[in-house]
């Protein structure tokens, strides 16, 4: 019984849609009907501008951050449940909204979350990674993409050193919800039609 709650609790915080809250709560307005009309920060800084979006991307970390410390509570301590697992509820979560019509984001943001509830160290190789890659590139879809390769590629050698299998394998999913997220993104991109962030 306690691993159905915790699991319910991990993806009911990974379903706060903050992008929404934020935007109706703050601005009047629901970002689902402007930009690519999607729930993430991505669209928020689109829409919304640069405070609300840096509001939202801290928001949608520390959901998948709190999920993965559940485990802290007491009343939660002996589920039984491996934290990356309550990540991964989350960032469902977060895609797959309750409070949104199941209608949310591209697990950029929540995933990195889960990451940084589970080992900082890593947080910080692909914060540092993240912002360089979109320095560069100007293009957030990308950069998210980029940072599901050097995820696995860190999660490899991780497991190499050693032998943590539930972070390949978290990470081997985190990557595949990445990449399937930004499906229509990868068209844009061959296209050359992808947009370019003009806040960075």
């Amino acid at each position: 019984m306690d691993t159905a709650i915790v699991l319910l609790i991990a993806y009911l915080l990974g379903s706060v849609p903050s992008g929404l809250w934020i935007g109706k709560l703050f601005y009047n307005k629901d970002i689902r009907e402007s930009g690519s009309g999607n729930l993430g920060a991505t669209n928020t800084f689109r829409v919304l501008g640069k405070s609300a979006g840096i509001t939202v991307t801290l928001m949608d970390i520390l959901k998948g951050t709190a999920a993965v410390l559940l485990l802290h509570l007491p009343v939660f301590a002996d589920s039984g449940v491996h934290p990356l697992t309550l990540g991964i509820a989350s960032v469902i979560g977060h895609m797959f909204p309750v409070f949104a019509k199941f209608r949310g984001g591209k697990a950029v943001a929540t995933s990195g979350g889960v990451i940084l509830g589970y080992s900082w160290p890593f947080f910080l190789v692909l914060i540092a990674s993240f912002l360089v890659i979109l320095k560069l590139t100007k293009i957030v879809s990308l950069t998210s993409m980029a940072m599901g390769v050097i995820a696995l590629i860190y999660a490899i050698i991780n497991y190499v050193r050693t032998g943590d299998l539930y972070l390949l394998i978290v990470i081997i999913v985190l990557s595949a919800f990445i990449f399937y997220r930004h499906r229509a993104n990868i068209g844009r991109i061959k296209a050359g039609t992808e947009p370019k962030v003009k806040w960075l």
